[in-house]
């Protein structure tokens, strides 16, 4: 066999492996990348109709957010945020509009404070990808009904589900357990959870009507006793006395009359 051969032999066996190398190592980044980015792999890989650009742009997602100054929140702060999402909740029930959009401001206030820059949409939603792909498709639905509450087109059931999208990303945020329903299912739980308290509500309900039409009753009761004792202290228009001093006849002609006394 000549050198010539030989040579080739090698060249092609290194080349083959070469290959099946690269294709190894790009299968396990797929892998990861799948697995890191969930959804947002996918919807990337649609817009951008190749998975090496899609896979091209995550991997530098994720060098972007290795530069950032990313920390966890402190006790305190944890604590301060929370409470003033409880504040907001509470606020939802008469302005669920003013509560949705001060929902917004906090949860960029959460962002900014643990390093996440918030002033290009569209950086805000890749940054987020790298840690919180789970909870990324619930802060987009929020954000889109923000724009609708804001154009004054986001019903009051869109400022509530927008108000569960948010509090997905925040609690997230605020390094609770994450929530990683799909913003379809986040729905269905929350009206789950609205009726299994709506047998106490109706019971409440029932009983602060009934206490009503007690009352109602109990008031037309005690005008119709006021109606009968105004009567009762009325003079008998009916009875007509004989005038005093007018003759009264004893039937007989032959006995004389007798006259009433005055009284």
């Amino acid at each position: 066999m000549s050198v010539g051969i030989v040579v080739a032999v090698v060249v092609a066996v290194v080349v083959v492996v070469a290959a099946i190398v690269i294709g190894l190592t790009a299968a396990a980044r797929r892998r990861r990348l799948q697995q890191r980015f969930g959804p947002e792999y996918d919807r990337l890989v649609g817009e951008r109709d190749s998975k090496r650009k899609a896979e091209a742009e995550l991997t530098e997602r994720e060098r972007r957010v290795q530069d950032l100054d990313i920390r966890p929140l402190t006790e305190s702060a944890r604590a301060g945020y929370a409470y003033q999402w409880a504040s907001l909740q509470e606020q939802f029930v008469d302005m669920p509009a003013d509560a949705v959009a001060a929902s917004q401001v906090l949860v960029a206030a959460v962002m900014n404070e643990r390093g996440y820059p918030t002033g290009d949409r569209d950086q805000v939603l890749a940054d987020l990808s790298v840690e919180h792909s789970k909870t990324l498709d619930h802060y987009r639905a929020a954000e889109e009904i923000s724009s609708s509450a804001r154009a004054g087109t986001a019903s009051t059931e869109d400022l509530r589900q927008a108000m569960i999208h948010y509090r997905a990303l925040f609690r997230e945020l605020l390094g609770e357990a994450a929530d990683t329903t799909s913003v379809q299912d986040a729905g269905r739980q929350e009206a789950g959870r609205q009726d299994a308290a709506r047998p106490a509500e109706d019971r409440r309900a029932q009983e602060l009507a009934a206490r009503d039409q007690a009352a109602r009753d109990q008031a037309a009761h005690d005008a119709a006793g006021s109606n009968r004792v105004a009567s009762d202290t009325q003079p008998d228009e009916s009875w007509d006395p004989a005038p005093a001093d007018e003759p009264v006849s004893n039937g007989h002609s032959d006995i004389p009359v007798q006259r009433t006394p005055r009284s």
